[in-house]
């Protein structure tokens, strides 16, 4: 799948897919600042498909995914380990040292990725999002960049 850096004409198909994927989602408008505020922003498309989207922020040495999302019509082919692949090698690219992000308790599948990709639990953040019921905890992640190279360069 050819991963691009995202650009504005990318938002309307990203807030369409965050749309559907997500019991919280991201406004177009948020990821637009994430653009605005030069985050590394990513999309991986096949022809014009949006398959899959992933947000990073890096500073101070350390890396935030800030999200990252797979067309469901697409998912279990890999898609969303090699766009989480791509974001932590350049987040290693751009000085970071350590990933972080944080996830649903509700999201099994993407719980399994970021821990096959050797992220560990740290923590947890009380009602952090919000959902159809209302609030929803997520685990805290983390992950040495250092000793994720091995696992990294297999995708």
């Amino acid at each position: 799948m050819p991963l691009r850096i995202m650009t504005s004409d990318d938002l309307d198909a990203v807030a369409a897919l965050e749309e559907q994927i997500s019991p919280g989602p991201w406004t177009r408008g948020i990821f637009r600042d994430c653009l605005l505020a030069g985050y590394d922003a990513w999309v991986g498309v096949a022809g014009d498909q949006l398959l899959s989207f992933g947000v990073l922020s890096v500073g101070a040495a350390e890396a935030h995914v800030l999200n990252l999302g797979v067309n469901p019509f697409h998912r279990r082919r890999g898609h969303g380990r090699e766009m989480l692949h791509h974001l932590l090698g350049r987040a290693r690219q751009l000085g970071a040292e350590r990933a972080f992000l944080e996830v649903r308790v509700s999201n099994r599948a993407a719980q399994e990725l970021y821990h096959q990709a050797g992220f560990h639990e740290i923590g947890v953040r009380l009602q952090y999002y919000r959902n159809k019921e209302g609030r929803e905890d997520a685990l805290v992640l983390s992950l040495s960049l250092a000793n994720a190279l091995p696992t990294l360069s297999e995708s």
